[in-house]
């Protein structure tokens, strides 16, 4: 779904809306955007097991400034206090990047991942080495 809605350029609150209303048919057709666009799961301590909850994430404004809008970070098991951000759940974080091709949004999305600290996280390295490389 992050990829999907990466590319989508149409606004979604219309589209959205439109099939709350059951309207879906009066819309013109969807615009997506050319660029590829690849997305990376952080994954917290122990993962899937029993995951570690509790832990600071550090990095999240590094990357909003250095790699946005280009490369962006969704929440997922994360919850605010004390003006921090902790995990609260296994799949923590899923950074999301555009490129030119699969290759660019891959290397857009690890740069960003990499400016992401979450101690004892997890997360895979092959999202889309092979088809970058096709």
């Amino acid at each position: 779904t992050q990829v999907v809605l990466a590319r989508l350029k149409t606004p979604l609150a219309g589209v959205l809306l439109a099939s709350a209303n059951g309207t879906l048919d009066a819309l013109p057709p969807l615009n997506w955007r050319d660029d590829a666009a690849v997305t990376v799961v952080i994954a917290s301590h122990n993962y899937p097991d029993t995951p570690r909850t509790g832990d600071p994430i550090d990095g999240l404004a590094d990357v909003a400034a250095k790699d946005g809008p280009d490369a962006y970070v969704l929440h997922a098991g994360t919850r605010a206090e004390g003006g921090a951000v902790l995990s609260a759940g296994g799949r923590v974080l899923s950074v999301t990047a555009t490129g030119k091709d699969l290759t660019a949004a891959r290397e857009r999305a690890y740069t960003a991942l990499g400016r992401i600290h979450l101690d004892g996280s997890q997360h895979r390295t092959d999202i889309a080495l092979k088809a970058s490389r096709d």
